[in-house]
């Protein structure tokens, strides 16, 4: 999660992509195709070497797994970054990317100011971003700034002229997606989301895996993101911050990404359910949300089904994990007591076996799987061939964002591919609100 940059706010703002090709869709590695190859290609479930790799790279470019023409090299040229919010936003690389110069930093807290200039070796600060957008050297902004600022944030970096990422949710309202959608079309300038869990090192196996046909179908998905205790971050020196009694769903996208960032669905329809109690912080928040724990289940568009689950408290085990069960192969991420990631197959020679009622079923051939350290990979340039924040995605977002600026192409997390991970919990959140009627979710397009 992002950490607080000192501009907490006390309000919220109110306020299928076609048959495209891998570059035109998106182009960077981890873009998923739109629907999955007929072939069943299955992939060993082991490590894979650097040679192993590297001999995988064309079909890799083709599938979209990489970025395209020269994945993981540098351009030569530099882009010129200013990074806004001195919590979350010191836990990047932009400082060591080769074809990136921290030109300039800003926080609204001194001391935050200082620690980004330290961490990204950078001489000029702003007081804020509006101090900072008006540098005509600074190129594109990263902000890491609070939850309810992002969308207002976004747009003022449009407008400004700049390229614009931005750590998650794209927004808080529908309303407020569209009109980032339409800014990005109106400045063709790049703006992406800095989700994480697109890039989990688990994640990048499961696109893989999928792009290789070897789930088969994949007909339902889990995802969730449990976080007990999180409410020990609503607070700073006794005064509420910015979380101070968010909705689950409000903050869905570690989870919605899991889906849609592998198999290119979308999540058109929802019924959500919330859990609260008589805590004095859900009765009297600005959010007026009265659940710690929204529990949701999707439809697609291509008629699958996901259930999500963001808690923030319980007797529940922290962690961001999914499981993809296909009809020829399922996956399972790590799982709580210490469970480790798995492959599941669906694989009639393995004969049958009894369940303990004793009755005959299909045996399942489950297989452990050791995590590919993709980061290590030539997904990335050399110097950020590193593991990094949750789960190893920083550098990887850190790239995508420079990269695809520089080789003028979408990046993964696009807008409309943000706004796909974030329109559903928004709409998941008045479902609860509701009691868990089933509402539609928008096709922004």
């Amino acid at each position: 999660m992002e950490s607080n940059t000192g501009n907490e706010r006390k309000h919220p703002q109110t306020g299928n992509m076609g048959s495209l090709t891998p570059a035109e869709a998106g182009g960077g590695f981890g873009t998923p195709p739109r629907e999955a190859p007929s072939r069943d290609t299955r992939m060993l479930a082991l490590p894979v070497s650097r040679r192993a790799f590297l001999g995988t790279a064309t079909v890799g470019v083709a599938a979209g797994l990489l970025p395209a023409p020269a994945f993981g090299q540098t351009t030569g040229r530099k882009l010129r970054v200013g990074i806004v919010g001195g919590g979350f936003g010191l836990s990047f690389q932009f400082h060591e990317h080769p074809d990136c110069i921290v030109q300039a930093v800003s926080d609204l807290r001194p001391e935050r100011r200082q620690r980004l200039q330290k961490t990204y070796r950078c001489d000029q600060a702003y007081d804020s971003l509006e101090e900072l957008v008006k540098d005509p050297k600074v190129e594109a902004v990263a902000l890491f700034t609070p939850m309810p600022d992002h969308a207002r944030h976004v747009l003022l970096c449009l407008a400004a002229g700049k390229h614009v990422l931005c750590a998650v949710p794209a927004a808080m309202t529908l309303e407020d997606c569209q009109r980032m959608i339409d800014a990005v079309k109106k400045t063709g300038l790049t703006y992406m989301m800095a989700e994480t869990s697109h890039w989990q090192q688990l994640t990048i196996s499961a696109r893989k895996f999928y792009q290789e046909g070897a789930f088969g179908h994949i007909y339902h998905t889990e995802s969730e993101y449990h976080h007990p205790g999180l409410e020990e971050l609503y607070f700073e020196n006794g005064k509420p911050t910015w979380r101070h009694g968010m909705a689950p769903m409000q903050y869905p996208t570690h989870c919605t990404s899991h889906l849609v960032s592998v198999t290119g669905e979308r999540l058109a329809e929802v019924s959500c359910i919330g859990w609260g109690d008589d805590h004095p912080i859900l009765k009297d928040n600005v959010y007026k949300n009265p659940f710690w724990n929204e529990t949701a289940f999707f439809k697609t568009n291509r008629g699958n089904s996901m259930r999500v689950a963001v808690w923030w408290r319980g007797a529940q085990q922290g962690g961001e994990r999914a499981r993809f069960y296909g009809n020829q192969m399922s996956f399972y991420y790590a799982g709580p007591n210490g469970a480790r990631p798995c492959i599941v197959r669906s694989m009639p020679a393995a004969g049958t076996e009894r369940d303990s009622g004793g009755f005959v079923r299909a045996a399942q051939v489950v297989e452990p799987y050791q995590e590919v350290k993709w980061w290590a990979t030539d997904l990335l340039p050399a110097p950020l061939r590193h593991d990094s924040g949750h789960e190893g995605s920083h550098c990887f977002i850190t790239h995508e964002f420079i990269d695809s600026i520089l080789q003028q192409r979408k990046p993964a997390v696009n807008i409309h591919e943000a706004v796909a991970y974030t329109a559903p919990g928004i709409v998941a959140h008045q479902s609860a609100l509701q009691g868990g009627v089933s509402l539609k979710i928008p096709d922004f397009g």
